[in-house]
């Protein structure tokens, strides 16, 4: 079995991209990172394969930090060894992911191989992939929707980080937020539904060849109940459909019936569950 690290993003996306596009929407996350990021920021990057005596990919690994890291088995063997020795080698190489992303056996294989006696896991958190193949019919909630514009600073940062809390993910400063967001402006792919004023949001995310994930769907507390987040992501889902995508996808959490429900009522499905799980070092 051997360990092989990338330095260069191009020949690790020439090695791996084929086998993760197998599975497009499961892998969106690692794909839309090879396909659709700046890597002009990959000098920190982990990019590594297991392959077996043959050359053969049997485990791929990618991580940007501060992020999580991904991985991806091409096969769904997780008595092959692939496993514990990435593990293995990752405290060789002294490479501390803050935590993991992966299907969900494959997450808690890696955790229980790589935190052994000295980190321990904590965050313990499950995700729906969704995808969705062709729109249902649904009823339209009251109001229209618009893309985001400048005045809409006033207030989206403070959504995106209520967001985060929301998802126990990273959580932005306003002044972080604002400044991804306005880079948003004209580029139609952040969308506000408005019933007399804004009252949800959802946002373009990753782009893969044939697909793309919408995120940062929000309504505020006060506005829930009515509607608008299935409308707002009905028109974004639209616009993807439009721009020659075949499918649109989504993270939803598992422990949110509601939100899943927004989805389904569009003709959203599951196709995958992944955990995510965080390290703490003692």
């Amino acid at each position: 079995m051997q360990f092989k690290r990338y330095t260069d993003v191009n020949s690790f996306q020439n090695d791996v991209l084929d086998i993760l596009l197998e599975n497009e929407v499961v892998n969106n996350l690692p794909v839309g990172i090879l396909t659709d990021s700046n890597k002009d920021t990959s000098d920190n990057w982990l990019m590594a394969t297991i392959t077996d005596d043959t050359g053969k990919i049997l485990l791929i690994a990618l991580c940007t930090p501060p992020f999580n890291l991904l991985l991806c088995k091409p096969e769904e063997n997780l008595d092959d060894g692939s496993v514990g020795f990435l593990a293995d080698e990752l405290k060789r190489i002294r490479f501390s992911p803050s935590g993991i992303i992966a299907p969900v056996r494959l997450a808690e294989c890696f955790a229980d191989a790589y935190c052994g006696s000295i980190i321990s896991k904590k965050k313990h958190m499950t995700m729906i992939i969704m995808q969705l193949d062709k729109l249902a019919e649904y009823t339209k909630a009251p109001g229209y929707c618009r893309m985001l514009c400048e005045d809409d600073l006033s207030f989206t940062p403070g959504w995106e980080c209520a967001f985060c809390v929301e998802c126990k993910i990273p959580v932005y400063t306003l002044e972080e937020s604002e400044k991804r967001i306005r880079t948003r402006i004209g580029k139609n792919t952040h969308y506000i539904w408005v019933d007399e004023k804004p009252v949800a949001q959802a946002a373009w995310g990753r782009t893969t060849p044939n697909s793309a994930a919408i995120s940062w769907v929000y309504t505020p507390p006060g506005h829930r109940g009515k509607g608008y987040a299935t409308s707002v992501v009905a028109e974004l889902s639209k616009a993807i459909f439009e721009s020659g995508k075949s499918s649109c996808c989504l993270f939803a959490d598992a422990a949110n019936p509601a939100s899943q429900g927004v989805y389904k009522k569009l003709g959203y499905y599951e196709v995958s569950r992944v955990s995510e799980i965080k390290f703490d070092i003692e």
